[in-house]
């Protein structure tokens, strides 16, 4: 099991929601060099599967792949297919980056399909002749606008969707669905004072040197990354203090979470915790994993 979880090395999936040209896909472009460098079973992996596309470039090897298909993709696209069934974006993506920008205007049935990977790390192809199974473990990052003009909750009044075009905007996106992605961050629009100001924010290595050091006390702790955890190592490795664990009892009632959703919240919170430190779950770790579940509750 531990060469297994070696071979995993994901961290949480994330829904970026904001208006248009507030850098949703440069944020999901630059993660992949925030992760901890990629194991060489993560890279044969990840090369054996390209290579069945024909896609395995040498010099990208230990490289995190980062697959972006349209919105327009098919589900074979996606999901892959053919009379000799092939791999499609989905496990192209083994052991990185799968990118779905304007996620909201993909067809349903796409969205859907990857429910399974989502949940297994692998897709099922089944076809009259024959069957196929490709490995699928990735980490999904998407995008979307919180309205369909992209302007909900814009301070200039720019919005002039109802609420029932942004319900049904945001419900294109199913609850199965949203309760496997684990972050869902607002990013609003820059002001154009910041936008002028000079840049204050961290250098991708400090923030790379962090992660690895998260990474590295979830394998000394359980062998695995906190997002793999099953819900027996969940109850094993995850408990709240007292005090966390009376608001995660307030948000599971204010926000009606189910069951995935609840555990979810626990390994947010498990992995912030060990981002600042490593030690038990506090409060203030939970309140900011609840805060990245709101997108989808307002």
């Amino acid at each position: 099991m531990l060469e297994q979880a070696k071979r995993q090395v994901f961290v949480h999936n994330m829904l970026l929601a904001g208006p248009p040209g507030t850098g949703k896909s440069m944020l999901a472009s630059r993660l992949p060099g925030l992760l901890p460098p990629m194991t060489l079973a993560a890279a044969l992996e990840s090369a054996a599967v390209l290579s069945l596309a024909g896609q395995f470039r040498a010099e990208n090897f230990r490289r995190y792949p980062y697959r972006a298909p349209h919105h327009t993709a098919s589900s074979a696209a996606l999901v892959g297919g053919g009379s000799v069934p092939r791999p499609g974006e989905i496990s192209l993506a083994h052991q990185g980056v799968l990118f779905l920008d304007e996620i909201a205007e993909f067809d349903r049935r796409v969205l859907e399909a990857l429910r399974e990977p989502l949940d297994s790390g692998r897709i099922h192809i089944s076809r009259a002749a024959r069957q196929a199974e490709f490995p699928a473990r990735f980490q999904l990052v998407a995008a979307m606008n919180p309205c369909p003009c992209g302007y909900h909750g814009d301070a200039r009044g720019r919005c002039r969707c109802t609420p029932e075009q942004v319900r049904r905007y945001r419900s294109r996106l199913s609850g199965p669905l949203l309760d496997r992605i684990d972050l869902q961050i607002e990013v609003p629009a820059v002001p154009a004072e910041v936008l002028q100001q000079a840049a204050d924010g961290e250098a991708s290595a400090l923030v790379r040197a962090r992660v690895a050091v998260a990474r590295d006390r979830q394998m000394a702790r359980q062998g695995k990354a906190n997002a793999l955890l099953t819900t027996s190592e969940i109850d094993q490795h995850c408990q709240p203090v007292a005090a966390a664990a009376a608001l995660l009892k307030q948000a599971i009632s204010r926000f009606d979470l189910s069951a995935r959703a609840y555990h979810r919240l626990l390994k947010i919170a498990r992995t912030i915790a060990d981002i600042t430190g490593g030690g038990a779950i506090q409060a203030q770790h939970v309140a900011e994993a609840v805060q990245y579940r709101r997108f989808a509750k307002e």
